[in-house]
């Protein structure tokens, strides 16, 4: 297949280094602050104080690095070859945080011991992805578009309670009393306001950067409410050197199982992903080729989300909105994936970076990640809308959404379940998901 005649520079092309360099940054806008944003809101969520938030946002930077490095170079059968940016994925917070919640002692977060059951099961269960890459045509059956777009609405809608959480002010704002006060709500609704009129405009760069322009604008008016304190800034001049391991690794099975169903699920939308940078790149989107490039992004996906687990990172998946971006710039180069993975490194190197964005308060980012997993849920949605919606498709929907949102809703329904069984099915995505999977697997309807 021809590359695409829209493209001013294909796959394999080299643009000159400007070109490059802006083609770079501009991915850069649409998806540094997606990769900052899931360890701040688990951070927030599981109370870890402002060096391990600093150090976790640091780590998903320097990871998210190597892992674009992967994808675009192609190490052997791992890595799509294409231009593909990996970064910290949304789909596993909610997961993650129940596993985390396994540290809380007496009350109090052991922050060592919540991180290394995060990790440990991160580790174990990407192996998921790694084994449904090797299977992926028989896969396609099982986890069809129903069921990817149910569970990306459900990843959407039960995030929202953690970006409403932290509109009100977060735990600390709960513990002090303040939490749904007007300046929180206020601020928060001013970045979700800013973000909007940013998002409508005609200017493709106020687009593009119209997240960061809203929490910026977020921030200023948060420090001169006197809500950031800078001089809680420490070791500005220091490097961040990745230590494998450094939290240790503790094992749950629940946690295992639950976080493997993400996996599951994040092979599919890594297909869905790379089919269409493919389309977008003018590269083939059927036969060999493309079975071939498909299967080594999603083997790609597994490993670095393992690779993340032994630098202290979350799981890592790629980013659909960096398709856009192709199609917005006409830059395909996979080269451009070079730059663009040297500058997250580099940025999880310096430790006042991880820092700096930990100091954001957290109705300004609840401000903007309200507005991001509704859009998760939106993107579900028009997946759905995308497939034949008949009899089994309605009765489907409705088990799989009607199990996932009343864990979700009303968590002590499994109050009295075993432990095993209440970390396996306490998310709803995880309940919602799997009910997915059964439902269209096992319903039968003659029409």
């Amino acid at each position: 297949m021809e590359e695409s005649k829209e493209l001013i520079y294909g796959l394999n092309d080299r643009p000159p280094l400007r070109e490059t360099i802006f083609a770079a940054l501009q991915h850069l806008l649409a998806i540094f602050v997606a990769i900052i944003t899931p360890p701040l809101i688990i951070s927030s969520a599981l109370q870890f104080d402002l060096e391990t938030t600093g150090f976790l946002v640091s780590m998903s930077l320097f990871v998210s690095g190597i892992a674009t490095f992967v994808q675009c170079y192609k190490l052997g059968p791992v890595g799509a070859g294409l231009l593909c940016i990996q970064g910290t994925s949304f789909s596993f917070i909610s997961p993650i945080i129940g596993a985390g919640m396994l540290g809380m002692v007496g009350g109090k977060m052991n922050v060592e011991m919540g991180l290394s059951y995060i990790f440990g099961a991160c580790l174990v269960a990407s192996v998921v992805e790694m084994f449904v890459s090797r299977i992926l045509p028989y896969m396609r059956k099982i986890i069809t578009p129903l069921v990817s777009g149910i569970v990306v609405s459900l990843i959407g809608m039960c995030l929202i309670k953690a970006g409403i959480n932290s509109c009100g002010g977060g735990q600390m704002a709960m513990e002090a009393g303040q939490f749904g006060s007007m300046q929180n709500l206020g601020l928060a609704l001013l970045v979700l306001l800013s973000i909007v009129f940013f998002n409508r405009s005609g200017n493709r760069f106020l687009r593009m950067a119209s997240i960061v322009l809203g929490l910026l604008l977020g921030c200023v008016v948060a420090y001169f409410m006197g809500m950031i304190d800078l001089s809680r800034l420490n070791g500005a001049g220091a490097l961040n050197i990745p230590v494998p391991f450094k939290y240790g690794l503790r094992f749950d099975v629940g946690s295992i199982i639950g976080i493997g169903l993400i996996y599951l699920v994040t092979a599919v939308e890594a297909y869905g992903d790379i089919t269409a940078n493919s389309l977008i790149s003018g590269q083939p989107v059927e036969g060999e080729v493309f079975m071939k490039r498909a299967q080594g992004g999603i083997l790609a996906d597994g490993f670095n989300s393992f690779l993340a687990a032994v630098f202290n990172s979350f799981p890592n998946s790629i980013f659909a909105q960096n398709n856009g971006m192709i199609q917005l710039t006409g830059v395909a180069s996979r080269y451009v994936g070079y730059f663009i993975a040297g500058a997250l490194v580099f940025l999880g190197l310096f430790p006042v970076v991880g820092q700096l964005f930990s100091l954001i308060p957290d109705c300004v980012l609840g401000g903007a990640t309200l507005l991001m997993f509704g859009t998760v849920a939106a993107a579900g949605i028009r997946i759905i809308a995308a497939t034949t919606i008949n009899r089994k498709a309605v009765l489907v929907m409705a088990i799989s959404f009607a199990m996932g949102l009343s864990v979700e809703l009303v968590p002590d329904i499994m109050k009295k379940m075993p432990e095993i069984i209440q970390n396996i099915f306490s998310s709803g995505i995880t309940m919602g998901g799997l009910t997915a999977i059964l439902a269209n697997a096992f319903i039968r309807i003659k029409e």
